[in-house]
């Protein structure tokens, strides 16, 4: 039976499924794999095999060749020296025909086929002038790939507000939408403290929203007007982890409600 092995091109590139065949490989091992008209490289992002279905997918899935060897690392390393001298390269031209991007990363392919450039913009950037430049300086097929700012922090990676490392550069195989909705359903107020160094909302705000809103459910929001066994209130704060809520009474005093059982409101 076919398995497949999703993993990420290059240290950039998208993740993508490939036949993994008899390959066996932990996450984050570089295995060397066809793609794109020519041989590359990338990293495991999934680990545990998927069994491929048994109708064949609309197109043949390319395939994994072998983990990568000793030999096949220093030729990715040597590889990644060579970029950053490609990257300076690219930075002068694009300098010399006064394009409005910034160019983030270079990375070759493997077998040097093909050099990526990663930059960001404000908007559409017309490079048709720049990537001739660049095939006739390198002999080599160019791609210029526009990506967006949460790509960029994932790229060079840091750490957030709670301390850790980055979950986009830590774990997160793609961008989910994040929403003010979010923001507001977890009880958070709408400033920068809630951005994440890429200047967008952070993504943790995501993959919380489903647990808060199940938590979350049967709560009085702050500011309702409830009916406690201690008589009519006002909430000033929730706890959705403890299920509480503290209600200020019309006398003045507060109490701590529980809805970890059902109480009238």
């Amino acid at each position: 039976m076919e398995t497949i092995m999703m993993i990420r091109l290059r240290d950039c590139g998208a993740v993508v499924p490939l036949n993994a065949g008899s390959v066996e490989a932990k996450e984050g091992t570089y295995v060397i794999v066809e793609h794109d008209r020519g041989v590359d490289y990338g990293a495991v992002v999934s680990p545990r095999e998927v069994p491929v279905q048994e109708e064949k997918p609309k197109e043949q899935l390319k395939n994994i060749i072998r983990i990568a060897t000793p030999q096949d690392i220093k030729t990715i390393e040597e590889g990644k020296v060579k970029a950053k001298e490609a990257f300076f390269t690219c930075e002068k031209k694009i300098d010399a025909h006064k394009l409005q991007m910034k160019l983030v990363h270079a990375e070759y392919s493997f077998d040097r086929s093909k050099i990526v450039f990663y930059f960001t913009a404000a908007g559409r950037v017309d490079f048709r002038e720049l990537v001739k430049d660049l095939a006739k300086i390198f002999k080599a097929r160019i791609e210029l790939r526009q990506i967006g700012v949460r790509d960029e922090a994932k790229l060079f990676g840091g750490f957030g507000a709670c301390g850790r490392e980055l979950c986009c550069a830590r774990f997160l195989k793609d961008f989910e939408p994040v929403t003010v909705k979010m923001a507001k359903e977890e009880g958070l107020p709408f400033s920068p403290k809630i951005s994440g160094i890429c200047g967008r909302l952070m993504c943790c705000l995501n993959f919380e929203y489903e647990m808060y809103k199940m938590l979350s459910k049967g709560m009085p929001r702050e500011g309702e007007r409830v009916h406690t066994p201690q008589g009519k209130g006002k909430v000033i704060s929730v706890n959705v982890f403890k299920r509480t809520a503290h209600v200020e009474m019309e006398d003045g005093t507060q109490a701590e409600i529980s809805y970890k059982e059902k109480t009238e409101k």
